[in-house]
């Protein structure tokens, strides 16, 4: 059995309860797969997207389900290395996946040596919708999990002074299009134990930047979680609940669209 045969099987098996059924939940809660679909997989090489083509392979499998699904990656400026080791995942794990050239990274440097990281995010967020929408799809499935929601969360919070997290499904800026993320149930413990069992040898993401860097906002929420969780194993789903338990009544404002409301708190 090849390797990418062998990836799917597991989510059948071992990976069925942790992952399989999580990813279905997910796309049933929150409707993200309709009739008549025609859905883009984004692809960076790192080991969450690889999982997501291998959930919609499987998915593809459903005849329940009439949709069109295709991976596509988008390369930012990877170096010749990387871009062997992403290629050679691909095709191991048997992904038909279009590599569209952008340079990003280089403009977003030569724009901003210092701290190039907001605008070369945004640029790569411009590049991949736009792609996207050329080629006529009218969904962008992402593979964001359950820990990129609960450290979303926190980050907003502690640094941002707000409270919001990355949703399962919301219209892209342009409203042609739907951002989905159907690994939103799916923990990252889970990820990395299903990716090192089938040996997929993931990409890093590649950015020089980021690859120097000892610490970040996000690393910093990382390691304040694993802290609180060794006295409450239960606090990332605590914090995940929350964000589906919000009471309108007892918060001090909020805001919708651009419309902002101040509440009397309780006393």
């Amino acid at each position: 059995m090849r390797k990418g045969e062998i990836a799917l099987e597991s989510l059948r098996t071992t990976y069925r309860k942790k992952i399989w059924t999580k990813f279905v939940k997910a796309v049933k809660d929150f409707n993200l797969i309709e009739d008549g679909d025609r859905i883009a997989v984004g692809v960076s090489g790192g080991k969450d997207s690889l999982l997501l083509c291998k959930l919609f392979q499987e998915m593809k499998k459903d005849r329940s389900k009439n949709f069109e699904v295709a991976f596509i990656s988008m390369n930012p400026g990877f170096g010749a290395m990387d871009m062997e080791q992403f290629k050679y995942n691909l095709e191991e794990l048997e992904i038909p996946c279009e590599v569209f050239e952008a340079n990003v990274w280089e403009i977003a440097f030569k724009e901003n040596p210092e701290s190039p990281c907001f605008l070369c995010a945004k640029m790569r967020r411009g590049v991949l919708y736009n792609k996207v929408e050329e080629l006529g799809y009218n969904k962008l499935a992402l593979g964001h999990h359950f820990d990129d929601v609960v450290e979303t969360t926190m980050i907003n919070m502690f640094y941002a002074g707000t409270v919001k997290t990355m949703i399962p499904k919301v219209k892209s800026t342009s409203g042609k299009m739907e951002l989905i993320r159907p690994m939103v149930y799916i923990k990252e413990k889970d990820i990395i134990a299903y990716t090192q069992r089938n040996e997929i040898e993931a990409m890093g993401c590649g950015c020089p930047v980021e690859s120097g860097k000892t610490n970040s906002k996000r690393k910093e929420i990382k390691i304040l979680l694993n802290e609180l969780e060794e006295k409450n194993p239960n606090i990332k789903q605590s914090i995940f609940n929350s964000m589906k338990n919000i009471n309108l009544d007892y918060v001090i404002g909020y805001t919708r669209g651009n419309k902002s409301d101040i509440n009397k708190a309780e006393e």
